[in-house]
């Protein structure tokens, strides 16, 4: 079994990361016992907010349909982040976040399940009623998601839809673009810098204005003068 994801726990923050990357279950969750049970006791582990990297073009609907079961039944946050691709299977898992960040180049896709089959006719019909059922068990995760009608959905699939950043946005698959950390590190520095050059440059002001001699109106040495004249009289 070749693990396609990885956890990385965040010491400093507490966030927990977990990264899937290439192909989701090169080998079919469908007769497979151990490996979801794997994945969920290593869910189950921590608790708190959750933040999964997705670079994927997609693998095993069943595998991807239980994980994304998994990641609703979470009771912490999940936020899904696509830094490459989030397609097929892929998509579906990103449907589970609570909040859905793509990079302004990374892609998302969605098409109709398909498989292999060999038989008679029946077999044939056997698979085309199975597919239709996937479908409609995909098309459930992407309506809650977006709250667009299942009919649109389902013509989305057919012409497996390609979306970047601002499609899926604007299609509601996705919530947000992912910003550039160190430009916005920069922006808020240099906003942070004005208002302290602002806030010494009146500091020196005012420390200058209060280290100006108080003029009293007389000299130092004129009071002299005066309190030796009193003495001669006294």
């Amino acid at each position: 079994m070749k693990k396609f994801w990885n956890w990385k726990n965040q010491a400093e923050t507490g966030e927990r990361v977990l990264e899937l990357n290439g192909t989701i279950a090169e080998e079919s969750w469908f007769d497979d016992d151990i490996t979801p049970r794997m994945f969920k006791e290593e869910l189950l582990s921590g608790s708190g907010p959750v933040t999964i990297w997705i670079n994927s073009p997609g693998g095993d609907c069943i595998a991807a349909s239980q994980i994304y079961s998994m990641l609703m039944d979470y009771k912490g946050e999940i936020t899904v982040k696509i830094d490459g691709i989030a397609a097929s299977a892929a998509s579906v898992i990103a449907m589970a976040g609570t909040k859905v960040i793509m990079a302004p180049t990374a892609l998302l896709m969605i098409h109709n399940p398909s498989t292999t089959a060999i038989g008679d006719h029946r077999d044939m019909q056997k698979a085309i009623e199975l597919l239709d059922q996937v479908k409609e068990s995909i098309i459930n995760a992407y309506e809650i998601k977006t709250g667009m009608s299942r009919i649109t959905l389902s013509h989305l699939m057919d012409a497996e839809t390609w979306m970047n950043a601002n499609k899926a946005i604007e299609l509601r698959f996705a919530d947000e673009i992912l910003e550039d950390d160190k430009k916005k590190s920069s922006d808020v520095s240099f906003a942070f810098s004005a208002h302290e050059f602002a806030t010494n440059l009146l500091n020196k002001i005012a420390s200058k204005e209060s280290t100006e001699p108080i003029k009293t109106g007389r000299k130092v040495s004129e009071l002299k003068n005066e309190l030796a004249k009193i003495k001669k009289l006294i």
